[in-house]
This record gives structure tokens, sequence and C-alpha cells, in this order.
């Protein structure tokens, strides 16, 4: 599915970059990373001596209908990051304002576009290049979450309603398959399979929270490796960026993503399922990043259930790229045909992984824990 947005050329970036308050005037800019949702642009401003750059992102209404609200939380919270205590190394993601003062601008199409510091001198990765990159990443997302526990209220908007609602992702699978309105069905039957069977698991953390076991957080909720920008030069985690899912959710949401985005070593479409598997040694080290950052927020409950919240979350992906495909991807934007199906059958080749290294990683958390 290409990206449903009029393209955008110089012109247009330089008009759309007028409306925020910029240290010097739009220069040039190009597209940036790749991103399955929003389009995201980096724009050169310079004014004599003066060079900066910033991100333009358009944000995807189709998605994110209550462009408003999510502007809320992002303005919300990254008011409070900034508030807080920052190591040397720490630069916490700022929101540049209009003219107006808002937090967003519209275009003339209707499409809203946002704008942040481009953050220098710090990398991202979509897999994880080395054990030490696991570990900072870990403990950015965990002092993330501990940053936000006395965010002040109101309590923050859902930008996307049942978004880690694993019951929700099943029950949309078993409408997609019933309907079959592309008629692919008959063709993913072992997919299918694999994720009926697997059925229990979408109730485990939702099960737990309203027995009261585990607390409702503020939390990330995309907790994917490239979220973290970590420093060229030390190593160490710079900031957690992407508030787009921000809101109140369970924090072991944020620790299965990560388990689920950073111990495989392959992209998510990858075609040779033969190298998906869990790595063991990126999984010790977000266990120990993270409980170092998040420990003083989590219960007992919470860590016990680290190991089935990185199952969970890659079960609940794999769901989701597998209903895309059996509805003939209308939600993740794909490259290729059959790459919402590579993405399915590459979460489950990762689950199937986890499963098989659950003694391994019970001793993981049993020593940090």
């Amino acid at each position: 599915m290409s990206s449903p947005f009029p393209p955008v050329d110089q012109s247009d970036l330089a008009n759309i970059a007028a409306a925020f308050e910029l240290d010097a005037p739009f220069d040039n800019g190009a597209l940036h990373g790749n991103g399955l949702i929003n389009d995201s642009f980096i724009v050169e401003c310079k004014r004599g001596d003066i060079s900066r750059r910033y991100v333009l992102q358009r944000v995807n209404h189709h998605v994110f209908q209550d462009v408003p609200a999510l502007m809320e939380n992002v303005q919300r919270v990254t008011d409070h990051l900034a508030s807080r205590p920052q190591s040397p190394n720490r630069r916490p993601l700022r929101l540049v304002r209009t003219h107006s003062g808002q937090g967003y601008h519209v275009d003339e199409h209707g499409c809203h576009w946002r704008c942040y510091d481009f953050i220098e001198g710090a990398l991202s990765y979509d897999v994880i290049p080395s054990l030490p990159v696991a570990r900072a990443a870990a403990y950015s997302f965990g002092e993330f979450q501990a940053q936000l526990v006395d965010l002040p209220g109101p309590r923050l908007n859902e930008t996307i309603p049942d978004f880690h609602n694993t019951r929700q992702r099943f029950a949309n699978l078993r409408t997609a398959i019933e309907a079959d309105t592309v008629s692919r069905v008959s063709s993913v039957g072992p997919e299918i399979e694999f994720a009926l069977a697997r059925e229990p698991l979408a109730s485990s953390l939702l099960d737990l929270h309203e027995a009261g076991k585990i607390p409702e957080h503020t939390t990330h909720n995309d907790t994917k490796i490239s979220n973290v920008l970590i420093d060229e030069d030390s190593g160490e985690g710079v900031c957690v960026i992407d508030f787009d899912t921000v809101m109140p959710g369970l924090g072991l949401y944020d620790f299965g993503d990560m388990v689920r985005s950073a111990t495989n070593p392959c992209l998510e479409d990858e075609t040779d399922l033969s190298k998906v598997s869990v790595q063991l040694p990126i999984f010790e080290e977000l266990v120990a990043g993270y409980l170092d950052s998040a420990r003083s927020i989590l219960n007992a409950t919470e860590i016990d259930n680290l190991i089935v919240s990185g199952r969970l979350i890659t079960y609940e992906i794999g769901l989701r790229f597998l209903t895309d495909y059996v509805e003939g991807d209308t939600y993740f934007r794909t490259d290729r045909p059959n790459q919402n199906l590579d993405r399915a059958r590459g979460q489950f080749a990762l689950l199937q992984s986890m499963e098989n290294a659950d003694a391994e990683m019970r001793q993981i958390v049993s020593k940090y824990a």
C-alpha cells in the first residue's frame, strides 16, 4: 500500500516549514526513514552561519483519526520530559510549535504536520548492532516509563483504542477469515492454524490487569529498537522518539515489544525463517537494562511476566500482519506482494523460538529479578 497522501516537493516542504518557529529559513528537505504509518522529512534551515535541521512529519490521519487528541498527548509528554533532570548525554525530544503556538499545522490538503528538532550525533537501528546498545535501549524505555509516573492528570487520550488489546486483535483475525474479502484464506492455512492454537495467550496480561495484579502505566506502546536514539560516540541512549501511541497501557507491553523487535536478528519481512530465532544474549541485556531503570515502578507480578510479555506482543503483531494480509493489505504499508504475509510468518517463527527457549529465558529473568 503506497502513501495515501499527495506527493511532497521542495516548495511544499518550504511552505510547511514556514508555519513553524524555526531558527532559520528553509533551504532543502528530503524524505527520511522507513516508517510504515507517517511520512517523515529532514529539512535543513539556513541563515548566514546558522544551519539547523528539523524533522517534519505528516501524521497519517487515517490511522490516527483524532489528531488534536494525539497532539495533546505529544505536547504534554514532551513538555513533561523536558522538565525532568537529564544526564549529560540525554536530550529529550522537543516539539517545535507553530507561529500561533500550536503543536501542529494543517496544510491546504487537510494534512496534519508537526515538527521536531533533529537530534544530531545520534543513531537509530532497525536491528540491534551490539549487546551494549541493547542494554542502553532497554534502559531508555524503562526510564521513559519511570519519568512519566508523575505525569500530571488528566489521563492521556487513547490515540488508538484497544491498541494492545490482543483479545480484540485475535477477534479481528477471525472476522477477516470469515469474510475472506480478497480470497486469500486458502493460501494461509498453516499460519491461521498457528494463530488459532495460541488463543489463550491473547488474554494473559489482560486477565492479570482485570484481576488487579498489574497496574496501568503511561506507556510508549511501540518500543521497537528504532524508536530509541543512541549517541554515536558514547553508545548511551539519547532519547525515546515516536510518541504517537504514548497513552495509558500496561508496562509489560513496552518490555514485550522490546523483546519482539530487538531479539530477532532479522528484519520483519525476512523470508528465510531459518534465520529467525530469539537471541538470548540480547534478551539478557534487555532484562538488565529495563530493570535497572524501571524496577522502582514495577511490582513482583510484572517482573514475573516479563517472558510472557515478549511472547504476547510477538503474537499480537503476527496477528495484525496476518489479518492485514487476509484483508488485502489495507493498513501496513507494503513495498512488494506478500510482504505482510512474510512479516506474519517472521513473527510466528520468533514466537516459536521463544517457546522453545522458555527455560533459558526464565533463568535470565531470575538472575536479575
